[in-house]
């Protein structure tokens, strides 16, 4: 068996302190990797059903073969991942605002190793989502760069964020300036840790053609109870 306990790296970021670390949980009866900002979870390998539903909805939305995606927010990387088992991206473009994340998944310190970092159709670019939404787009050395799809999971929830930074990032103005790197028809999708929120569909509604969510429910390994997390998808006209 494992050590009970380990961190396995720490670094200080722009956000917080960064831990990346594992443990052998009796219960489950496995190894469980979790990401830590200060004391908040950020990702834990332990239940990933919506952050793998989030990849496989956005793209299932797409139409057309060999699509162009974005993926904001690498973590675990079960999201880009998910994208890529498709079998329909030729391009994967993550973008990841915390540089340890990606040199974990180079280093292969994940439960998936290198297989993201070493896959030819995926790039990892070190940057901020909410930065590029609102400014130049997600490519660096192509702005105005147009995807199929653009697919986000860094904050906890629409209105439970990380930090101040993404705040305009979900209301009408900041959806649109985003949809501009959306090409006709793309789809949009955002991970939620919250069941459906009315308002923000209202939100995401007045900036696309259509909207709507997917809860995803899952049996909640820690709490022995079914939970609810939400996939917002979103369509851009045609």
């Amino acid at each position: 068996m494992s050590p009970m306990f380990e961190e396995l790296d720490y670094a200080p970021t722009p956000i917080g302190a960064l831990s990346l670390r594992q443990r052998h949980d009796l219960r489950l009866g496995q190894d469980v990797t979790e990401i830590m900002l200060g004391r908040d979870y950020l990702m834990t390998s332990a239940f990933t059903a919506s952050e793998v539903a989030l990849g496989e909805l956005g793209i299932a939305a797409c139409e057309g073969e060999a699509l162009a995606v974005v993926v904001g927010g690498l973590g675990l990387g079960y999201t880009a991942q998910a994208v890529l088992d498709t079998g329909r991206v030729a391009r994967l473009d993550v973008v990841e605002f915390l540089a340890p994340v990606i040199e974990w998944h180079e280093r292969g310190l994940l439960p998936m190793g290198t297989r993201l970092a070493t896959d030819p159709r995926c790039c990892f670019t070190l940057g901020d989502f909410f930065a590029m939404a609102a400014g130049d787009g997600f490519d660096p050395e192509g702005p105005g760069q147009r995807y199929d799809a653009i697919l986000a999971d860094i904050d906890h929830a629409p209105d439970h964020l990380l930090d101040s930074r993404s705040d305009s990032f979900y209301h009408p103005e900041g959806l649109r300036a985003m949809a501009r790197f959306l090409r006709p028809g793309g789809i949009f999708g955002l991970w939620s840790n919250e069941g459906t929120d009315a308002r923000f569909l209202d939100r995401l509604a007045s900036a696309f053609a259509s909207a709507w969510a997917e809860p995803v429910t899952f049996d909640n390994p820690l709490t022995g109870q079914p939970f609810t997390q939400t996939v917002y998808l979103a369509r851009k006209a045609a």
